[in-house]
């Protein structure tokens, strides 16, 4: 694991360390203090991942199509 913040991980590093939190919970070799921060960084990493992939969808939805379906650029979207 890293002691970057999670809110400058990318979607790809958020979900694998996520991945790691999960393993290293499911495996139940993990002392009790230790497995609430676990829980806790890992409730931040599946929020950061959430954020990352509605951010991409909302890219996506804004893609314009012209009359061929080829696409030809994008339209704002709020918030972004």
């Amino acid at each position: 694991m890293t002691d970057k913040p999670v809110t400058e991980m990318s979607f790809e590093e958020a979900m694998k360390e996520l991945e790691a939190v999960v393993g290293q919970l499911e495996s139940g070799d993990v002392e009790l203090e230790k497995s609430i921060a676990l829980y806790e960084r890992g409730a931040a990493l599946k929020k950061r991942c959430e954020e990352k992939l509605k951010e991409a969808e909302e890219k996506v939805a804004a893609i314009t199509f012209d009359e061929n379906g080829e696409p030809k650029g994008t339209t704002p979207v709020e918030g972004l």
